[in-house]
């Protein structure tokens, strides 16, 4: 198991991490979590003197895409911390945390695997995070997935009833996304949806969810021991309280009416709205204009493909077929 006792700052210097560079990074994740400028010394104080976080992290019925999505977040430096030596989000994220359990990324498995989750559960009761990903089935008492011989609804229960916080990754996590849309025959649910009245759940959907809200929303949690403003599905406000269409750099044209009306023509060409192709942007609140993807280069609108709503509560049911645009537009 990972040696938890050192603190965020002592696990970034032995990474290399100049205090200038941590101060950039602080003042980036402030951005993002929309704090004062006045505020970002004190997140820095208060995330250096903090002991590192354990995190238990539960696949369900998931595509591993919120796991790819973290692993992929530092392939290259994140252009919002300016310079090409910069750290990335995830060689800083990593050393932040300590991942006691996680199947796709731990060593042991079956037995010892099992035994990883065990152990990190008695010795880090009260204190470690759950982070969910991937919708947990209901039907058949929980048949449709299971684990070591246990459901998955089994599981997360017990997990997430000592937890410091439990982070639902994922629209899967979140409402049960794919697995839980029309007809739902396992009876896929989200984390809210399995464990009832649960305390300390913060929500982050998206398919996949960007990983800056991830490592925003855990700095948040290890700076101030509470969690971030929740808003609608007990959202983060930071992230998800803005339209995408008001910070869509296509906004401009859907003003003037100027509209793609087929993949590849001039419109599409000049970068047009897309809106008559489907885009679900003005029906979805995300901050994707602003974190962006691919460490903070582009997002599928700005690579012109129109937003599909995945940030929205049943979108595969309410915002598809996805590339037909709705009767009033």
């Amino acid at each position: 198991m990972a040696d938890n006792s050192s603190t965020v700052a002592e696990a970034l210097t032995k990474r290399g991490v100049s205090r200038r560079d941590f101060l950039k990074y602080c003042a980036m994740l402030g951005a993002v979590l929309a704090l004062p400028s006045t505020e970002i010394e004190a997140l820095a104080r208060a995330l250096a003197i903090a002991p590192r976080i354990p995190v238990i992290w539960l696949e369900f019925q998931d595509c591993t895409g919120d796991t790819e999505s973290f692993l992929r977040a530092g392939a290259q430096p994140n252009p919002l911390v300016s310079g090409p030596s910069e750290p990335s989000i995830s060689q800083l994220i990593l050393e932040t945390l300590s991942v006691d359990y996680h199947e796709t990324l731990m060593a042991p498995s079956g037995f010892m695997a099992e035994k990883s989750r065990r152990d990190a559960l008695e010795s880090q009761a009260g204190q470690y995070l759950c982070v969910v990903e991937g919708s947990i089935p209901t039907g058949a008492g929980g048949a449709y997935c299971t684990i070591g011989g246990r459901s998955a609804l089994d599981i997360v229960r017990e997990v997430t009833s000592n937890a410091r916080a439990t982070i639902a990754l994922g629209t899967c996590a979140w409402d049960g996304g794919l697995a839980g849309a029309l007809p739902n025959p396992t009876g896929a649910t989200g984390v809210a949806g399995a464990v009832p009245g649960l305390r300390n759940l913060v929500n982050l959907p998206g398919c996949p969810a960007n990983v800056v809200n991830l490592v925003a929303t855990i700095v948040y949690i290890i700076a101030y021991n509470r969690l971030p403003e929740l808003g609608d599905f007990g959202r983060p406000k930071f992230a998800y309280e803005k339209e995408i269409h008001e910070r869509c750099e296509r906004k401009r044209y859907y003003e003037a009416a100027q509209f793609v009306r087929a993949w590849g023509d001039e419109g599409h060409r000049k970068g047009w709205c897309l809106r008559r192709m489907g885009c679900r942007g003005p029906d979805t609140d995300h901050n994707c204009p602003t974190v962006r993807w691919i460490q903070g280069t582009n997002w599928p609108v700005g690579a012109g493909h129109g937003c599909v709503g995945c940030a929205e509560a049943r979108f595969w049911d309410r915002m598809t077929p996805f590339y037909a645009a709705d009767d009033d537009d």
